[in-house]
């Protein structure tokens, strides 16, 4: 999770235009290509090695199964990448409040609502933490922060209700700068 939670403004630029908070959500992988790669050699290595011991032992179709499971695991892994390129992007100005969240196929879907219409609302365990975030505005509800853990959440959440408290109190003008 990236967020930008400072004030970015251009003199010329419009006070409603203004982000006051802005984040990109993406999955968490804590493989990297490199260890994907790491990991199919030893698998593979192992696998073909134990499967020489059977074949050797007369035990020929064991020899088959351990490459079915090398198969299975580097499909698994290519799911899990494949998954990965889904995020989510959630941008709050005085004026509006932005979703825009693209699939793991590249299929976008966005949502923009006034942000004082927008009420925040979450679903928590007692023990898990918080599960789900919604937007509700105006008999529209979409859940939001479906990546992040219990905790990544409840910073996500604290942030975004200061964001749509900062966008209800409207832009602020400082003649000074």
């Amino acid at each position: 999770m990236s967020t930008g939670n400072e004030i970015e403004r251009k003199s010329s630029e419009d006070p409603r235009d203004v982000r006051i908070f802005s984040a990109l959500l993406t999955p968490h992988r804590s493989l990297n290509r490199t260890g994907f790669l790491a990991v199919m050699l030893f698998l593979s290595v192992v696998s073909f090695v134990t499967g020489l011991v059977f074949l050797m032992m007369g035990a020929w179709p064991v020899f088959g199964f351990f490459g079915l499971d090398v198969l299975v695991i580097w499909w698994a892994f290519k799911v899990n990448f494949r998954d990965a390129r889904a995020s989510e992007e959630i941008v709050v100005t005085p004026s509006e409040l932005r979703v825009r969240r693209v699939s793991h196929r590249g299929q976008v879907a966005e949502w923009t609502f006034n942000p004082l219409w927008v009420r925040l609302d979450l679903e928590v365990d007692e023990d898990f933490g918080i599960e789900h975030l919604y937007l509700i505005s105006r008999g529209h509800q979409i859940q939001i922060a479906r990546f992040l853990g219990p905790d990544e959440k409840a910073s996500f959440y604290k942030g975004l209700v200061e964001a749509l408290n900062a966008a209800k109190r409207g832009p602020t003008y400082n003649p000074v700068t």
